[in-house]
């Protein structure tokens, strides 16, 4: 047992990211496993945070995850449940004995509850709906009924209401009484004989006014409503851009329905941020707990349409052959215009992509960043034409092979950075997401465009 012990112990010289899971316990929870030893798996998960056990288990293999969680049972609860990522916790929801599920759910709110339950299958939903008290799941049935992606699903059922005329006091001995208050929550939501949400109060305002103070007196400004079927992308931008801590959620007739709490907006922003950069690698949305099968599934339509784009590119290196052939040089110089046009290409859209993700470029702006991109393909153009001018001079011994690859490079760098911005802006447009589909047709511009004019010049200078 000391021996094990050690091996999880963490050197006072260890240079490791504190926040990553060492391996070192992920192979003491492995060992521990096929040992069949329970009480040493319990050991090694008992001074990780739920969501350092959902990577452990997120790390490890199909077979290693199943007789973990088959060995641990009744000890990954409901938070562990919900940190697990999507993409395998329908497996592990399967593994799991039912018991061991419905308690899991129990101990979660409802926003987390419907989390889990949005990504599973229908028999897995009915069997965690089943675990459920009839409020509960009359709440979260509730919630799944509103579009997936919307403020619905996002928000939490559990809210801490209290009337327009009521004072500090009130309020306090109100919560007080309560022993089924949310675990977190960080306002006192005002409601009007409708149930309409008014106004809120701040917990720290509520605990440092007297009891006499009324709450209508102690109410924030920055008090906003969201519709139950809005976006739940606009609900983190509201989020993120007015500084929330908590809105509440309307049905259609204004009545309060739920409440979105800040943790809930910001996974938000984060799912879209890394939707972003892995759309804009070609991946989608894939993870490393993917299987290869679903890896190459999704990867081989992007790969496709490039290897189309490429043909396209290679059509245009054809139509100037004779130019190649009788100037061998060119084919050496080619890689370079295609490689700088696609970098500056690439560099344009990544600005371009996250700035609309962020609903920085707008209607508003988008021809003055248009321009600004346009200048700066133009500058950075001419500073290595004039190095790639020397290059092409001292290389080859050719002004006029010099004078080719120079204009060959303001015009690819120039062209890069107008598309680098507008097909971002087009794809937006036309409804298609950007960071899906702007990598491809960027470098296919940048290509074409680089090649033409690289050996469209060649062949009427050097000819």
């Amino acid at each position: 047992m000391n021996d094990q012990t050690e091996t999880i112990e963490r050197p006072e010289d260890e240079t490791e990211d504190d926040y990553a899971l060492r391996n070192r316990v992920v192979a003491a929870a492995v060992q521990a496993t096929n040992a069949g030893d329970r009480a040493r798996l319990l050991e090694v998960f008992e001074p990780l945070h739920p969501a350092d056990i959902a990577d452990l288990l997120e790390q490890v293999g199909l077979e290693d995850r199943t007789r973990i969680l088959q060995l641990a049972g009744d000890y990954i609860d409901g938070e562990i449940l919900s940190e697990i990522d999507e993409d395998i916790r329908d497996g592990v929801v399967e593994i799991l004995e039912p018991t061991v599920l419905a308690d899991a759910v129990r101990e979660l709110e409802s926003d987390d509850v419907v989390d889990i339950l949005e990504d599973l299958g229908d028999e897995q939903q009915e069997a965690v709906l089943e675990a459920l008290d009839v409020v509960d799941r009359i709440a979260v049935e509730q919630a799944l009924a509103y579009p997936e992606f919307s403020a619905g699903r996002l928000m939490q059922r559990e809210v801490v209401i209290a009337p327009e005329h009521w004072s500090v006091g009130d309020a306090i001995d109100h919560m007080r009484a309560q022993d089924d208050l949310p675990e977190q929550f960080y306002h006192v939501v005002l409601v009007d004989p409708r149930h309409r949400p008014t106004a809120y109060v701040t917990l720290g305002r509520l605990m440092s006014s007297p009891r006499d103070v009324l709450l209508s007196a102690i109410t924030e400004d920055s008090f906003r409503t969201f519709d139950a079927v809005e976006d739940e992308g606009d609900v983190a931008y509201a989020f993120n851009q007015y500084h929330l801590i908590t809105a509440p959620v309307v049905d259609e007739d204004g009545r309060l329905v739920g409440v979105i709490t800040i943790d809930d907006a910001m996974a938000v922003l984060d799912e879209e941020h890394e939707e972003d950069v892995l759309r804009l690698g070609g991946v989608g949305d894939e993870s490393l707990s993917n299987s290869t099968l679903e890896i190459v599934k999704r990867r081989f339509p992007w790969l496709g349409i490039n290897l189309a784009t490429a043909i396209l590119a290679s059509i245009v290196i054809s139509i100037f052959e004779d130019v190649l052939q009788a100037v061998v040089a060119l084919a050496v110089l080619m890689p370079i215009v295609a490689s700088m046009g696609g970098n500056a290409g690439t560099q344009s859209m990544t600005v371009a992509v996250r700035a609309l993700a962020t609903r920085d470029l707008t209607g508003s702006n988008a021809w003055r960043v248009v321009r600004r991109e346009a200048v700066a393909g133009l500058l950075n153009g001419l500073i290595f034409a004039v190095v790639m001018g020397i290059v092409g001079l001292i290389w080859f011994g050719s002004p006029a092979i010099g004078a080719v690859i120079a204009v060959a490079m303001v015009v690819n760098l120039l062209v890069a950075g107008l598309s680098g911005v507008l097909v971002p802006l087009a794809l937006d447009k036309a409804g298609i997401d950007p960071a899906l589909a702007s990598g491809t047709f960027v470098t296919t511009v940048t290509d074409v465009v680089g090649f033409f004019a690289f050996l469209g010049l060649a062949s009427w200078v050097l000819l």
